[in-house]
């Protein structure tokens, strides 16, 4: 074995004890003292294979993207999960929202630490690049989905012809605008869930007439 391949291995051992860590115990256990308790090495290890404890961590984070990535059907450059449009956008955007939340509930530290930019902010890593993908195909869902924007995507980008934050003449929200409250509403819908206030509010930890009640209010009623 190579330094190098010493030194590969031992970062992707750093990044497992991190995953395994999260997953556990959650974000707040992610120190570096930890993680080196965890991948069974000296705690002083993961600063000669990550600059920060926040690179460290915007590696952990990567991992989450790709395994959800993974889940939803995301992954590997043939993967695309837009249909013709109107239903069958709709349906595939309806699938990747209970997927979404599906991987909220088995992993709630992870889906912590995968959005909180906050924390990431300033790893050196290119956080569009794990976040965006996701919001891509959202926005490109949304967009198709629609009955007011179907047909509109032309314009640059996978997104509408419409620009972001400017609505089209008839005042509605273009896709992006769209995409970005539905995500927010999706989100916090896992969130509220993960904190036990859904139940308190509704009785319920049921999401599925709430997810429609999200389709039809960022889609409109969908067609009978």
């Amino acid at each position: 074995m190579t330094d190098q391949d010493s030194t590969t291995g031992l970062r992707g051992r750093l990044v497992t004890a991190g995953v395994e860590l999260v997953t556990r115990e959650g974000v707040h256990a992610l120190t570096l003292r930890e993680i080196a308790r965890q991948a069974g090495v000296s705690h002083g290890a993961p600063r000669r294979h990550f600059a920060t404890h926040v690179e460290l961590l915007a590696a952990i984070a990567r991992r989450g993207f790709d395994d959800l990535a993974a889940s939803l059907g995301l992954a590997g450059p043939a993967a695309d999960p837009v249909g013709a449009g109107g239903p069958a956008a709709r349906a595939a955007l309806g699938r990747l929202a209970r997927g979404y939340l599906d991987f909220a509930a088995a992993q709630p530290g992870m889906f912590e630490l995968m959005f909180r930019h906050d924390v990431l902010e300033g790893s050196g890593s290119d956080l569009r690049r794990t976040t965006l993908p996701l919001f891509e195909v959202i926005a490109r869902l949304v967009a198709e989905a629609r009955p007011d924007t179907a047909g509109r995507t032309g314009g640059p980008g996978p997104y509408a012809a419409t620009p972001p934050g400017v609505p089209d003449p008839a005042g509605v929200p273009d896709p992006v605008t769209a995409a970005a409250a539905f995500w927010a509403n999706l989100h916090g819908l896992a969130q509220l869930r993960a904190w036990g206030t859904l139940r308190l509010v509704t009785g319920t930890d049921t999401l599925e007439p709430l997810l429609r009640a999200a389709l039809d209010a960022h889609l409109g009623p969908e067609p009978r």
